[in-house]
């Protein structure tokens, strides 16, 4: 009886087994799920585990659809953009989105990422018309370009609600001159940059001129100021030597007359070539007298002093 029995409960188990497996679906950490039920949504899981549902498919009862729950991708290449002075530009951009809502995005688009990625394009490919048609080409070339991206950002964040999804981050990767204008545009930007840079030279020599008057007006200044120093300290020296002379011939006469006539003879008669044909008991010559006062026996011709220092500020008697 039990042999005969063992078929009939390895099928109930084998049928078990079947029911059970595919009543049992897995939802990993990278997506999320929607239980659909006859064409309606059951349920949404969009934390990783084990879940149940009806077991089978069939009579569409109890369908699984996956979607994706990290943060997707979407680039948008080669749009050609007209910015407001009329120049086109070649545009290359990216969104980062990610599915937030996930019976929104059913609902919508029934779950189909490829429906929703079009549809997503196409307002992109809008948006950064509109946001390059009100500006001109130098803003997309400027620090403007960050504003512009939060401006397509938050463009897109309104639709794409729409559709489930929420989006995080837009970027333009590439913002180039179409082939047709670059010529004229690159000769207009190098035109501009060369009267940008005569603008430049002709401010520097100015304010090199200027520098150089300032420079030159002080030079002028300190030299006067160093002269009426010298001439000051110069008349100090004077007044002190003349104060100094003053005192030496008062206390005495005599050897400030001697010194007197000894610097005159030596500025007279420092040259070799010098000849003097004066007479012996010329006033000139008092001080060539011998010890008994009488003129020295010359013959009438003086002999050369030997160079003697003098003060040439103080002209001879």
């Amino acid at each position: 009886m039990v042999s005969n029995r063992l078929p009939i409960i390895l099928i109930a188990l084998a049928i078990l087994l079947a029911i059970l497996y595919s009543s049992i679906f897995v939802v990993n950490a990278r997506e999320q799920a929607i239980v659909v039920r006859f064409g309606q949504i059951q349920s949404v899981k969009t934390e990783p585990g084990l879940y149940f549902k009806l077991p089978f498919g069939f009579m569409d009862a109890d369908r699984v659809q996956y979607v994706e729950k990290r943060a997707l991708r979407l680039d948008l290449d080669n749009i050609r953009v007209q910015v407001q002075d009329g120049q086109t530009f070649d545009v290359d951009a990216f969104v980062i989105y990610n599915i937030a809502d996930v019976r929104r995005f059913r609902e919508t688009v029934s779950g189909d990422r490829d429906a929703a990625e079009a549809r997503l394009r196409a307002q992109l490919d809008s948006s950064l018309r509109r946001v390059y048609g009100l500006r001109d080409y130098n803003a997309a070339l400027s620090e403007e370009r960050v504003a512009m991206m939060l401006e397509i950002r938050d463009d897109l964040r309104t639709d794409a609600e729409n559709l489930g999804l929420h989006i995080d981050d837009v970027r333009i990767r590439r913002t180039d001159l179409s082939p047709e204008v670059a010529p004229n545009t690159y000769n207009a930007m190098r035109s501009e940059r060369l009267a940008e840079a005569e603008r430049i030279r002709a401010e520097g020599n100015e304010e090199g001129q200027r520098r150089r008057a300032v420079a030159d007006r002080q030079v002028v200044e300190i030299t006067a100021a160093a002269q009426r120093d010298s001439e000051i300290l110069r008349g100090q020296g004077d007044a002190d030597r003349n104060r100094i002379f003053a005192e030496a011939f008062g206390k005495d006469p005599a050897f400030f007359d001697f010194y007197r006539s000894m610097a005159a003879y030596s500025a007279a008669l420092s040259s070799q070539d010098t000849t003097l044909v004066l007479s012996p008991n010329s006033e000139f010559f008092r001080f060539f007298e011998n010890a008994e006062g009488n003129p020295a026996q010359t013959g009438g011709l003086v002999p050369p002093a030997s160079p003697q220092p003098a003060d040439p500020a103080q002209p001879a008697n």
